[in-house]
């Protein structure tokens, strides 16, 4: 396995407030502090600050390699040792991204796994999706926690058309611009699409009923790169055993502090309790780059690790938005004993689940692979109104003692598992 050197972390990230419990349905003793509840708190909030500081976490960028770097160095503090994996990657670089109609023009992001054009970019008439214009417009739906692949029908239609270009309003729980992951960065299908804000969608529809001449651009450089998987194992006593595995997502679109710093969190303190929790069958851990352009990074982990899907005892998924300030949680179990064990672990923190996907669902995220691969998970998922938005951050977007239980919650779970001697 590859290593690096990693870059030291000047001084601990320093904050002034918390974010207060919202004492929402899922918090039954939202009231109690302890000094080890506080000082989880504290651990959390200086995890959270930092990474949201650290800028864009787009994978394989300057910003996402230099977070894995301090990613390492949090887990060497907590007594582990890190590897920083590799993986290789055509990144994409948007150089011109806009659609001009006369004289206005509105910015936007390329769809990542669509293709692209020239600097000179598609001309042509604007109509809805589906007419005979050159360029076509269509719109998304906001994504919920309960159908997370709601945005989806409309993007395959788009896919599908014989338009020269596609302009995308993608809608969220309020307006603005609601990014859509790159399932097909690897392959990519449909002609170029540019990503734009629900703000412009009434006079976008206005134009192209009425067939308005317009140019889209979808200009983009590609780089040949790395990203990096922050891989961890902490031995057991007894290696015979079937082991445990904790993975968490930490690239994405913007800041996403919320989205991938809450899983980290909880990712962080798990790694801190079974450092010392003496567990006997091994834990491995990885945090994965590569989350929005098609889950790169769990192939790469993967494919490093044979069997690991099938003889891992259970997989603990960490999924996006824990702790959002009132918002519902879900779970999502491969059997009941999982599903069991993931309800008592919750309430022991005096948290409540307040959804359940059936069992067999199709797994939310990197999940799936182990889903697909025979293997038996666990996820851990919250709603949330800045999914994929650039407002996704620090401090805002958090509730650090909600966030707090749920990573207390699942990082004891999961030493209660470690140490089980079958």
């Amino acid at each position: 396995m590859h290593r690096r050197a990693f870059l030291a972390v000047g001084g601990r990230t320093a904050v002034a407030t918390l974010a207060a419990a919202t004492g929402g349905p899922n918090l039954l003793f939202a009231g109690d502090r302890t000094p080890s509840s506080d000082a989880l708190e504290q651990r959390i909030a200086d995890v959270i600050a930092a990474f949201d500081a650290q800028g864009n976490h787009r994978t394989g960028t300057p910003v996402d390699n230099a977070s894995a770097e301090w990613l390492a160095r949090q887990v060497q503090q907590l007594g582990a040792e890190p590897e920083l994996e590799p993986f290789a990657l055509n990144r994409v670089d948007p150089q011109s991204c806009y659609l001009r109609i006369a004289d206005r023009r509105i910015d936007g992001v390329p769809l990542f796994d669509a293709t692209f054009t020239d600097g000179e970019g598609v001309r042509g008439g604007l109509g809805p999706l589906g007419s005979d214009a050159e360029i076509g417009l269509a719109e998304t739906v906001p994504v919920t926690l309960m159908d997370p692949l709601k945005g989806q029908a409309a993007l395959a239609e788009a896919r599908r058309s014989r338009h020269k270009a596609v302009v995308l309003l993608t809608r969220g729980s309020r307006p603005g611009l609601f990014l859509l992951n790159a399932g097909s960065f690897s392959k990519p299908i449909g002609p170029p699409t540019v990503q734009v804000s629900s703000i412009e969608s009434e006079w976008l529809k206005e134009q192209a009923q009425q067939r308005a001449e317009a140019t889209l651009v979808a200009h983009v450089s590609r780089t040949a790169t790395q990203a990096f998987n922050v891989a961890v194992k902490i031995a057991g006593s007894n290696p015979a055993l079937a082991p445990l595995v904790l993975m968490a997502p930490r690239s994405g679109w913007w800041q996403c502090a919320s989205e991938q710093g809450s899983r980290l969190a909880c990712w962080l303190e798990a790694i801190r309790v079974l450092a010392t929790g003496r567990p006997a069958r091994d834990s491995f851990f990885v945090a994965l780059s590569g989350h929005e352009l098609g889950f790169l990074g769990i192939d790469a982990y993967l494919k490093r690790r044979g069997d690991l899907v099938k003889r891992a005892h259970m997989w603990i998924f960490f999924g996006s938005d824990i702790g959002a300030p009132g918002q519902p949680n879900l779970i999502h179990a491969s059997d009941d004993e999982l599903e069991q064990w993931a309800v008592l672990a919750m309430e022991k923190e005096g948290l409540t689940v307040n959804a359940k996907e059936r069992h067999g669902s199709a797994a939310r995220g990197e999940a799936r692979a182990v889903q697909q691969g025979g293997g038996r998970f666990v996820t851990l998922v919250c709603g949330s109104d800045l999914y994929h938005n650039v407002t996704d951050r620090w401090p805002e977007a958090l509730d650090v003692a909600a966030l707090a239980r749920y990573a207390s919650a699942f990082a004891n779970g999961a030493l209660e598992v470690a140490k089980q001697q079958s």
